[in-house]
């Protein structure tokens, strides 16, 4: 643990020398309402981290005050990230609704002392009636009543008499108060009907959080209650409860650090659990989100997460931390420990003409400067693999690996020279045909011949098959919004992958593939006669890469000299484009940046419009060419696309009268870049038609709700955020054919209806 001195350490030091505490005690209080994310891991990291330091102690409490949204399945995800960080809880978990009893018996005192009371407006008067940052509150009239009416409305709120929403216990404090958070705080309210994971159907009624944090630490002998900024004015709160209870020495205090925020990262437990039931991901440890077991399960090391968390410090100032930072705690981390392995990833098959029998070369699993011992063997023989992309008939200007006039070397091997491609009817190169140099073999090489690079391969008979699953970030943009900033690449799924056989063995659960990346058997899918890799990090960070600028020069438009743009102007248009952006805006009405963005590129400008001969919508067309094509030319020349302008109005034809999803779309798409066949004969041929036909779906949706009874009570008793879940479970069934709007108004009236 880090040995630095933040300010959160000095306090608790301060606080033993001056006699304050004998011991330091603190918590770790999550809601069970999600699975723990990143930004938890440097709560955990802070709280149990300083217990440690100071030979103190550290509890793991459950803040149980909302049955509505918490499950025992969160409780067992919480212990697992604490206990895989490397922290032990003192004693047993603790709950909150341990302490209900307690925290009436408070809550009744300070009725009896006048300090609260049960208030009976509504959500949006009180809301109206707390005021503003410049203009003070108004007391409700509610506040007048007797300390007796008050102790009897109390009692029944807990004894089911009330609906939800009816009445709520505030405290009585200052409504002019420059602090909003005290302008009489809400302590209890009212939770009918609601089933709670622990106590069931006892308590009607549940404590705010600013009620029970403050007392539920007392009750536990906290000395110092570290929580992130967002609770810096709820400390009055914490202090006011705590003085006016006029509870006995020692007590807690608060203190308050920056979260955790990290860019091209939510971390949000609304938005998380949006991805999770509307599915978008396969699931809370789906290796793209950012919490403790997707990290877990996508291969990232305890070590990593804490050194992250110790490198980025405790302080009181919120900023944004570069995802690139945490990439490089696991990339250092790795690079330290695991075993270097040959892997291939799109294999092309690779005959020495003449090389004969076969013999095995021993490699080390560490390079030089990682102070580890290890070898294994690998077999070498006629026919290998080398990945497709080590080879170029045509390559460009630093190109270093095979090609027709250049060789290579095999890494731990041979050098290898080309002299014949066989290629498929489409002109495919399926197989190389090259000779290797006898006395060129690494660590005896008497060659005298100079290759610029070493490529990894496989031997074809002892080579493993795997499936390797390559992540990349869940998002797009740096500070993403939500489900519309998310990045369609991040998940590529790769059958037929080949790596050597030593991967499947006992010696590492992590690797890294020589050239490639860190990858770790995934803990849940792989065995010895199914391997399944997850990708954990690049060797570099390939962002960085992706953010400069596209030095190669594909096409001739890209040679041309940049006009030069300053930072708050607009480089303008010429007059040609300008007729152009002013046509698209006016007259087709699309609107600004796809008019700009077409209007700025002829080639892409010219696609649309002949695209839009054949159909005649030009929004769905324009949509499809300014990010779909778009992002296939910055790949390719036009002159290589796969498919036609024809094809692409054919497509918008398609989604614009509901035969497909735009979700189906993109898959349609994906097929035609690769195969170049026609929408038509996709769809066809693989059944992707929107079922948009309610005969069909109902079946479907009543199936859905049938097994999953405990969710659709939950959503009939107020938690309307489960309406996506049922949404995402219904597409998912269909495999994406649903027809989303059809589906969202025959499961709401499902919903809706009692029957």
């Amino acid at each position: 643990m880090s040995k630095k001195r933040d300010f959160l350490r000095k306090i608790v030091e301060d606080d033993l020398k001056s006699g304050k505490y004998k011991e330091v005690v603190t918590r770790f209080p999550p809601e069970p309402n999600g699975y723990p994310h990143i930004g938890h891991a440097k709560s955990i990291s802070i709280n149990f981290g300083i217990a440690k330091d100071f030979s103190g102690r550290c509890n793991l409490r459950m803040d149980d005050t909302n049955p509505t949204t918490e499950d025992t399945d969160y409780v067992e995800a919480i212990k697992d990230a604490v206990e895989w960080l490397g922290f032990k809880w003192s004693e047993d978990v603790k709950y909150t609704s341990d302490y209900f009893e307690q925290l009436y018996t408070w809550a009744v005192e300070l009725i009896k002392m006048g300090r609260a009371y049960v208030d009976s407006l509504n959500e949006d008067e009180i809301k109206e009636y707390r005021g503003t940052v410049t203009t003070p509150g108004k007391r409700s009239k509610y506040a007048n009543r007797s300390v007796e009416e008050n102790l009897k409305l109390f009692e029944q709120m807990r004894d089911g008499v009330f609906r939800d929403g009816e009445h709520i216990l505030r405290a009585k404090i200052d409504m002019n108060s420059p602090n909003m958070k005290m302008r009489d705080p809400l302590l209890y309210r009212i939770r009918q009907n609601s089933h709670h994971f622990r106590t069931g159907s006892k308590w009607s009624i549940y404590p705010m959080y600013d009620f029970a944090h403050p007392l539920s630490d007392y009750i536990e002998g906290i000395t110092h209650s570290f929580c992130t900024l967002e609770f810096e004015n709820n400390r009055e709160i914490y202090d006011w409860l705590i003085d006016t209870l006029k509870l006995e020495p020692p007590r807690p205090y608060q203190y308050e650090f920056a979260r955790l925020n990290i860019s091209y990262t939510v971390m949000s437990k609304r938005k998380l659990l949006e991805l999770v039931e509307g599915g978008y991901v396969s699931g809370w440890d789906d290796p793209r989100l950012p919490t403790i077991a997707a990290y877990k399960r996508r291969g990232y090391t305890p070590e990593s997460i804490l050194n992250f968390c110790d490198s980025i410090g405790v302080s009181k100032a919120n900023s944004l931390v570069d995802v690139a930072q945490l990439e490089y705690a696991i990339r250092d981390d790795l690079n330290k420990k695991v075993p270097r392995v040959m892997a291939v990833l799109n294999p092309l098959k690779v005959v020495i003409e003449n090389y004969e029998g076969s013999e095995e070369i021993e490699a080390s699993y560490y390079p030089h400067d990682v102070p580890k011992e290890g070898s294994r063997v690998l077999p070498f023989a006629k026919e290998i693999y080398i990945d497709r992309d080590d080879f170029s008939e045509n390559p460009k200007k630093g190109y270093f690996r095979l090609t027709p006039n250049q060789p290579v070397r095999l890494k731990y091997a041979y050098i290898i020279e080309f002299k014949e491609a066989i290629k498929n009817s489409n002109g495919e190169i399926i197989e190389l045909r090259v000779n290797y140099y006898k006395n060129s073999k690494s660590g005896e090489d008497s060659s005298g011949i100079k290759v610029k690079s070493a490529i990894q391969w496989v031997e074809a008979s002892s080579a493993k098959k795997a499936e390797v699953r390559v992540y990349d970030r869940l998002f797009k943009e740096e500070l993403p919004r939500g489900i519309e900033d998310l990045n369609p690449d991040s998940l590529r799924v790769i059958k037929d992958a080949l790596v050597e056989p030593s991967v499947d063995s006992d010696i590492s659960d992590r690797f890294q593939f020589e050239r490639e990346g860190y990858f770790y058997k995934d803990p849940i899918d792989y065995s010895s006669s199914n391997l399944v890799f997850n990708k954990i990090v690049s060797l570099k960070d390939s962002w960085a890469k992706k953010s400069k600028p596209n030095e190669s020069k594909k096409e001739e438009r890209r040679r041309e000299p940049k006009k030069v743009q300053i930072d708050g102007e607009v480089t303008p248009m010429s007059k040609e484009e300008e007729a152009k952006f002013n046509r698209f805006k006016d007259e087709l009405k699309l609107n600004f940046e796809v008019s700009n963005t077409l209007a700025r590129d002829e080639v892409l400008s010219n696609f649309f419009l002949e695209a839009l001969e054949y159909y005649s919508r030009a929004v769905t067309i324009a949509n499809l060419v300014t990010n779909d094509v778009a992002r296939e030319l910055k790949q390719k020349e036009s002159s290589h696309l796969k498919y036609s302008p024809k094809d692409i109005a054919t497509l918008a034809s398609m989604i614009d009268k509901e035969r497909i999803s735009t979700k189906i779309a993109k898959d349609v798409f994906e097929i035609m870049s690769c195969e170049g066949r026609e929408p038509e004969s996709i769809v066809k041929e693989k059944g992707l038609e929107q079922i948009s036909n309610p005969d069909e779906l109902l079946p479907i949706i009543d199936d859905i709700l049938s097994k999953n009874s405990d969710n659709v009570k939950k959503y009939r008793d107020g938690n309307q955020k489960l309406f996506g879940f049922f949404v995402g479970q219904v597409l998912k069934a269909t495999g994406g054919k649903a027809n989303p709007k059809v589906a969202n108004e025959l499961i709401k009236d499902r919903l809706d209806s009692k029957d």
